[in-house]
């Protein structure tokens, strides 16, 4: 086959989606596996698309399938034609005054205490509804309709055509073990915060306000235990690593652990809801943005019971 043959337009979508995914995965089973089809079906499909196209697609080789240049420009509107269909698909399924059906909901794993009781009470109300909860650090699209709802945590997000709400100002503080306490003592301000050993996330360039805030007032040398994962910061300080920030609502659940300085604004986090304007006014997401919002009252609850540990 030559790859500069001029080539007649395909009428199948289905050879050119699946086209598509052996591109992203890089190799049939992958492909397969995600359209859900048998790998024959993959080979066929792939092989009556360059037929059809009179153009060869694919690089074969042990390793799997690389695209040609032939086809990073068929796979270049593949993939916009597939972003749209899932963003179809999402406001198909979000249309409609019902509460029932997908309700995708994505957040970072850190606030998976919080929204899980608060999406099971959804669920109980609407039993119809079914929750998909996507926990992952990476930011979803709502515009292609990877999610019909997003809580995110920090800065106000910005992306167009989002509605934002705030959900709940999440206050954190710093804490440690009475073991601790009996092996150095505790800091009673900032100059002498930084001569004790601290927990620290291990990226300065994090966006979390009291991560920042740690790296912008406190040397190196005293961040001794670094982690990217909220479970296990909160597992260090519970072991007496050293003196760590926690949310309120998680220390509270800790009531050995002891107040290390006075909470400051700068360390609160803020959560949001987020929302894509076309999927805004939904009864689905409705329902779910207001369900979300009166759990939140609640969850203030451990913030106090939490600020009550920084007494003397």
């Amino acid at each position: 086959m030559n790859d500069r043959t001029p080539a007649k337009a395909p009428d199948t979508w289905d050879e050119i989606r699946t086209a598509y995914h052996v591109a992203r995965a890089g190799t049939v089973s992958g492909a397969a596996e995600t359209l859900g089809v048998h790998h024959a079906t993959v080979i066929r499909h792939i092989d009556a698309l360059e037929a059809r196209l009179n153009v060869r697609l694919f690089t074969r080789h042990a390793r799997g399938y690389t695209p040609t240049e032939a086809g990073e420009d068929l796979l270049r509107v593949a993939a916009t034609t597939d972003d749209q269909f899932s963003q179809l698909a999402a406001r198909l399924r979000g249309a409609g005054d019902a509460v029932t059906g997908d309700l995708i909901i994505t957040t970072i794993p850190d606030l998976t205490p919080l929204l899980v009781p608060a999406l099971a009470a959804l669920q109980a109300d609407h039993p119809e509804l079914v929750v998909r909860l996507h926990t992952d650090t990476r930011l979803f699209r709502l515009e292609y309709g990877e999610a019909h709802l997003a809580v995110r945590a920090g800065p106000r997000p910005q992306e167009p055509d989002n509605v934002v709400q705030p959900l709940w100002t999440m206050a954190t503080g710093l804490f440690a073990t009475p073991g601790y306490k009996a092996a150095h003592g505790l800091p009673q301000d900032v100059e002498e915060l930084c001569q004790h050993r601290l927990i620290s996330a291990d990226n300065a360039e994090t966006r979390v306000p009291f991560l920042k805030w740690l790296f912008q007032n406190t040397p190196p040398s005293a961040r001794v235990f670094c982690a990217d994962d909220a479970n296990a910061l909160e597992c260090a300080v519970l072991a007496g690593a050293g003196i760590g920030f926690l949310p309120l609502w998680r220390a509270a659940r800790h009531p050995e652990l002891l107040p290390v300085l006075t909470p400051q604004r700068d360390w609160d986090v803020a959560l949001w809801l987020v929302t894509h304007v076309d999927l805004h006014r939904s009864s689905k997401v409705q329902t779910a943005l207001a369900h979300l919002k009166a759990s939140a009252t609640g969850w203030g609850e451990g913030a106090i019971t939490g600020q009550s540990l920084t007494g003397t």
